[in-house]
C-alpha cells in the first residue's frame, strides 16, 4: 500500500500525538488534515463505540467563522433552513445549496451571537464560498477559519468522563445544544452532538496549544471506564443513516434527494441561495432519495466506487455505502434509489465488485 508524503499541505491536528500514541492505523484525509479511521480494526472499533468510550481526533471538521453586523444575514442567505428564531445556544444541522439548489456541504452552525457564528463544515472548500458571498454581496462581516479543533466523546459512558472533566453542568447541556466550561484556566464550547447514534459531546477546542492538554485529561480521567481512541465507525454511522458529503451525497444531490427536506423550511419572505429551485423541489417532490438497503450474503468489500442497483432490466439507483453489520448479521448499505423503487420490501440487485447480489429497500436505518 502506498504511503501519505508529509508535508504542510497536510496539515496535521491539536491531537495528532495522542492519535499516534493510541496506535493509529489508517488515515483518510480531509479537508486538507489527517483524519483517524481505524485503531484495532473496524469491527473492534464498532463493538467498543456502542458498549464504552472513545475520544475522536475530529478537528478536520474546520470552521468557518462569520463575525460581523452582517453575520446573521449572511448565514441565512447561504441555508435553506430557518434561522430566525434560533437560539445563541443552539447548534443546527444545515444544509447549504448552490443556486441550483444542490448540496455544497451538510454542516452544523453553530450560533454565539447574531453577530458571530461557526460554521462547522464537512469535506469542502465552503470558505472559499462564504467568502466570495460576503465579498460580492459587500455584506459588512468578516469570513474566515478560526483556531478551533473538535473533539468528540462518544459512546454510552461518555456522560460519566465528561462530568469528571467539565463537572455536572454537562448533564444540562440538551441535544444540539451547547454552553461554554471552563478548563484548566480557559475555557471551551461544549456540545450535546457528534457523528454517531451512540451518545456524547463535541467539545470546540480554540488554540492548537490545548489539545492536548485535554486530550491526556481525557484519557486519565477515563482510566476505570476503558477509554480508548477512536473514530467515525463506517458500519455504525450506516446502521444510523449518519451521511457522509462526498459519498453518500454529491453536489449533483438536493436536500429533498437526500431527506433532508424538513430542514428547507425557511419561509416565502426569507431570501437565500439556491431559493427558486428550493421551492420547486418543495411542490414537486424528488425523483430519488436516500434508502437503507440490506444486501444479502457474505461480508461486502469497501465502496470504492458507487454500485448500480438494477430491478429487471432497469437501472435504479446506487449504492453509496455498505459494510457488514455484526449486531444485524447483514450487509447494511446507503443507497439513492429512484422513486418507483424505494418503497420498503422493494427487492433489487446490487451489482458489487464481487458479482451481482440481492439487496432490499428497508422501512428505516437500523439505529
Amino acid at each position: 500500500m502506498a504511503l501519505l508524503s508529509h508535508s504542510r499541505r497536510l496539515r496535521v491536528t491539536p491531537f495528532t500525538t495522542g492519535v499516534e500514541a493510541a496506535g493509529v492505523k489508517a488515515y483518510t484525509v480531509y479537508n486538507r488534515m489527517l483524519l483517524p479511521t481505524v485503531f484495532e480494526d473496524p469491527v473492534s472499533d464498532y463493538h467498543h463505540l456502542k458498549t464504552q468510550v472513545q475520544v475522536w481526533d475530529v478537528a478536520v471538521e474546520r470552521q468557518v467563522e462569520l463575525v460581523g453586523p452582517d453575520a446573521a444575514r449572511l448565514m441565512q442567505m447561504i441555508t435553506p433552513r430557518d434561522l430566525r428564531k434560533m437560539q445563541p445556544d443552539q447548534c443546527f444541522y444545515v444544509p447549504i445549496v448552490d443556486q441550483n439548489g444542490k448540496m455544497l456541504n451538510d454542516p452544523v452552525a453553530i450560533k454565539h451571537s447574531e453577530t458571530r457564528w461557526w460554521v462547522s463544515i464537512a469535506d469542502s472548500d465552503l470558505l472559499f464560498w462564504i467568502k466570495g458571498l460576503a465579498l460580492g454581496t459587500g455584506l459588512n462581516v468578516d469570513v474566515f477559519e478560526p483556531d478551533v479543533s473538535p473533539l468528540a466523546v462518544q459512546g454510552p459512558k461518555a456522560d460519566i468522563l465528561m462530568e469528571r472533566i467539565f463537572g455536572p453542568m454537562v448533564h444540562d447541556i440538551r441535544f444540539f445544544r451547547h454552553k461554554r466550561l471552563p478548563f484548566n484556566g480557559t475555557d471551551f464550547i461544549v456540545a450535546r452532538s457528534g457523528y454517531s447514534k451512540q451518545g456524547g459531546y463535541e467539545i470546540y477546542v480554540e488554540g492548537h496549544q490545548n489539545g492536548m492538554a485535554l486530550w491526556e485529561a481525557l484519557f486519565n480521567a477515563g482510566a476505570n471506564l476503558d477509554v480508548r481512541a477512536g473514530c467515525p465507525n463506517l458500519i455504525e454511522r450506516i446502521e444510523g443513516g449518519l451521511l457522509s458529503y462526498g459519498n453518500d451525497m454529491t453536489m449533483q444531490n438536493s436536500p429533498f434527494e437526500c431527506g433532508l427536506g424538513k430542514f428547507c423550511n425557511a419561509p416565502d419572505d426569507v431570501d437565500y441561495i439556491g431559493k427558486n429551485a428550493i421551492m420547486l423541489e418543495r411542490l414537486t417532490g424528488p425523483t430519488r432519495q436516500i434508502r437503507a438497503v440490506s444486501i444479502a450474503g457474505a461480508p461486502v468489500p469497501p465502496v470504492a466506487t458507487t454500485w448500480a442497483l438494477s430491478r429487471g432490466d432497469q437501472w435504479v439507483g446506487e449504492v453509496t455505502s455498505a459494510a457488514w453489520s455484526p449486531d444485524y448479521e447483514t450487509n447494511v448499505a446507503i443507497a439513492m434509489v429512484d422513486a418507483p423503487h424505494w418503497e420498503a420490501g422493494t427487492l433489487l440487485q446490487v451489482h458489487a465488485p464481487d458479482g451481482i447480489r440481492e439487496a432490499e429497500v428497508q422501512f428505516g436505518f437500523w439505529i
